[in-house]
This record gives C-alpha cells, sequence and structure tokens, in this order.
C-alpha cells in the first residue's frame, strides 16, 4: 500500500473529521500517502482532490462537518459517472479507498465493489439516524441525541410556563432512534415514530388524561418520517434528490395543528433540523469515530476489501459492506415498549 483516498459522501455529521484524522493519522504511521477526494462520489467523478497529511488534520478532531466537503452525489445517477469514478480512482494511482458514509454513501460503494471495476474500497459507516444494520451505533447519532435532549430540556420550561403542549420534530427519515433516545432522555410524554403510524385520537387521549390530572402541559417528540395512518410521509416538496428520496418535514406543524383542534389545548412547534447535525461532536462520538478510522486502514492493510468498520457490543469489528446496506436497522419494538411506560 502505498497512496489511498478517502471520501465523506451524504449528509454531514459530527465525528467526520475524527475518522478522517484518524486515517490519515494511521496511514502516515505505515508510510502510506493520502488523498482526500473532496465533496463525496463528485470529487472522484470530477478528479477534485487534496493530499492529506499531519498539518491538514491538525485541530480537527473537535470540528462538525468534514473538512474534505460533502455531498448527495450518486454515480449511478448519470450513465458515464460510473466509468469516470474508476478512470479517476486509477489516474490517482489509488490502492484503496476509504468510503465514510450512511445508506447511500456505502449502497454506492457496494455496486462499485460488485461491478469490479478494479476499485478496493473500505467503508465507515456514518448517520445521526443510526439505522445502517450490522452496527449496534453509527458516529454521529450520541451527538445528535444530546443535542435534541437539551433542546427538549429548554422547552420543558416555556411549555410549563405558558400551560402550551409542546411538540418537538426531530429527524429520523425511515428509523426512530432519535426520536425515542431523546424522547426517553428528556421525559417526553409521547414520541412518533415512522415505525408505526400516529393514532391522533389515542395522542389526544394521552394528554387530555394528563390535563385531567393536572398537567398543564406536554411535550410530543415527532420524527420527521413519521406518517399517520393514511400512509402518506409528509414532505416539503416532491423533488427528489439523486438517491431518489423526497425533502421530509412538515409533520410536526400538521400534527400540532390536529392536536389543538381535537384538544383545545394551546399547541406550538419546534423544528430542530439541520442543528441536530451540526457542531461539536460527543466525547462518545469522537472516540468511536477514531476506532472506526484505524480499523478502516487496518481492513486497508489487510486487503479486506468490501468490508465496513462496525460496533459489535464494545468491539470494534469488520463486516460486509453488503450487509450494512441491504436493510434498514428500525427502532426495537423493545426498546418502544418500554419508552410507552412513561408516556403521559
Amino acid at each position: 500500500m502505498e497512496q489511498i483516498g478517502v471520501l465523506t459522501g451524504g449528509g454531514d455529521c459530527p465525528g467526520l473529521n475524527a475518522v478522517i484524522r484518524a486515517v490519515v493519522r494511521k496511514s502516515v504511521h505505515d508510510n502510506i500517502k493520502v488523498i482526500g477526494i473532496k465533496n463525496g462520489w463528485k470529487g472522484l467523478i470530477d478528479n477534485d482532490t487534496i493530499e492529506l497529511d499531519l498539518n491538514s488534520v491538525s485541530g480537527i478532531l473537535p470540528k462538525g462537518g468534514t473538512i474534505l466537503g460533502t455531498s448527495r452525489t450518486n454515480p449511478y445517477k448519470n450513465k458515464d459517472d460510473v466509468k469516470k469514478v474508476a478512470e479517476n480512482y486509477k489516474k490517482l494511482k489509488l490502492d484503496a479507498l476509504v468510503a465514510i458514509g450512511g445508506e447511500d454513501t456505502l449502497g454506492a460503494a457496494n455496486k462499485l465493489i460488485k461491478e469490479n471495476l478494479g476499485l478496493n474500497i473500505v467503508g465507515v459507516p456514518k448517520t445521526i439516524d443510526n439505522d445502517l444494520s450490522a452496527t449496534d451505533f453509527t458516529f454521529g447519532f450520541d451527538t445528535a441525541v444530546n443535542i435534541a435532549t437539551e433542546a427538549i430540556d429548554r422547552l420543558h420550561t416555556t411549555a410549563e410556563s405558558h400551560h402550551r403542549i409542546m411538540v418537538v420534530e426531530v429527524m429520523g427519515r425511515h428509523a426512530g432512534w432519535i426520536a425515542v433516545y431523546s424522547g426517553l432522555a428528556s421525559g417526553a410524554d409521547v414520541i412518533l415514530i415512522p415505525e408505526i403510524p400516529i393514532d391522533l385520537y389515542e395522542v389526544c387521549d394521552v394528554l387530555k388524561k394528563r390535563k385531567a390530572r393536572g398537567k398543564g402541559f406536554s411535550i410530543i417528540v415527532v420524527a420527521e418520517g413519521a406518517r399517520f395512518k393514511s400512509g402518506q410521509v409528509v414532505t416539503k416538496e416532491e423533488k427528489l434528490d439523486a438517491f431518489g428520496h423526497v425533502r421530509l418535514g412538515g409533520i410536526g406543524e400538521i400534527l400540532a395543528e390536529e392536536v389543538e383542534k381535537l384538544t383545545k389545548f394551546e399547541t406550538r412547534v419546534t423544528v430542530l433540523g439541520h442543528i441536530q447535525r451540526g457542531g461539536t461532536p460527543s466525547a462518545f462520538d469522537r472516540v468511536l469515530a477514531t476506532r472506526f478510522g484505524v480499523k478502516a486502514m487496518d481492513l486497508v492493510m489487510s486487503k479486506k476489501f468490501g468490508y465496513m468498520a462496525s460496533l459489535a457490543g464494545n468491539e470494534i469489528v469488520e463486516v460486509q459492506i453488503e450487509k450494512a446496506v441491504g436493510m434498514l436497522k428500525t427502532v426495537d419494538m423493545r426498546l418502544y415498549d418500554l419508552a410507552k411506560i412513561f408516556f403521559g
């Protein structure tokens, strides 16, 4: 191994820089040159790169986002882009590529591996949604939960002061991990997730019972991908991104309107949005991301291509990328049943 590439794709996430730093530090230790690919798969399509050394990664451990930039570029969206990826991989004389990303980024990596184009790829799992299979946790999730929990804690005081229902919309397209963890940690009265259709009358019944026992306020945490029993998700627009995803958002506002209409309780909504993805990563995410980065380089050195770093209990292990992207990891219903004990 003489030269490797590293890229970060998909949504930005606290801990990405910690992985980049670990990859570079371990590479320098093993006398391997590192080429940073800018803006995810787009950088490999456009041959947009930067050389990374110890000075490049100095001081980036506590920084959110990614020094390489990111994008939701799908190399399979345009016919010629896969060819460009393979050509530029060879032009850069890469012996391996570390792809850091979630379902979409690693899904593209899996396809590239299967096509036998000569790309030696290892993966690092990243998503604040924590919905990647084959790993107990992804880095970024812990930070997002901490941010959401703090926000909900702050909303408690104004909800209680004004005797209001507060609806808090958090991220979670297909899985409600952030909603469940932050809702449990902050003592939310109702938690609504994509895995279970919203029963509006059941929600209102919980709120009315709280009111009847003297609680003049309530907190509802809802994941952006949660849907009513009609089955439709709420979207900002119909336009799809490169991976075929709609832009979610608005479930909190609709839910607040319906709740106020049915209960006559004053209701307000707060959408946390990208606040959950930004800022300084938690200590847990810094350590996990660092361990993932070092493991990725171990996979490179042992030529275990097509694998990614994974957390199993407290151990960092290797799993096939194909297993991680084959099926989404949704909320464990045992955890949700536990949360329901505290509803209302």
